[in-house]
């Protein structure tokens, strides 16, 4: 089933490049994350409030709070540095290099969850760093 989420969220995040490049067009690009997170706030809540989910909320532990916190902060950077390099390059550009992300959480899976690092693992992270390096060079 965990294919199928990532799948979607893969059409998503296609979708959210292309439209945030269409929409940061002469916007401060801080502003438009600020306008997108809000978005993001709302629905999410909403789905959270109104699927009767929000009593998991006193479940959470200290550590849960502490990373989901550092996870934020995390996004909000990520965000903030993606929606200036779209406004200043083309989006099939910055979209694939932003993926390079994927190399550096496989490096950081390794290191800090101490998760396997298979062949295939490795080979998908070389050809994903090598088309990051592609899509760089000019």
């Amino acid at each position: 089933m965990w294919k199928y989420y990532a799948i979607l969220s893969a059409i998503f995040a296609a979708l959210t490049a292309i439209f945030a490049k269409m929409g940061i067009k002469n916007v401060n690009s801080d502003l438009a994350t600020a306008i997108r997170t809000v978005i993001i706030l709302l629905i999410t809540w909403g789905i959270v409030i109104f699927g009767d989910k929000i009593t998991g909320i006193r479940e959470l532990s200290r550590s849960n709070w502490i990373f989901l916190v550092l996870s934020g902060a995390a996004t909000g950077l990520s965000w903030l540095f993606y929606f200036k390099a779209l406004q200043v390059g083309d989006v099939s550009r910055v979209a694939p290099v932003d993926k390079l992300s994927v190399v550096f959480v496989i490096l950081l899976s390794f290191f800090i969850l101490k998760e396997p690092l298979t062949a295939k693992v490795i080979i998908g992270a070389l050809l994903i760093c090598a088309g990051g390096i592609v899509m760089i060079w000019k």
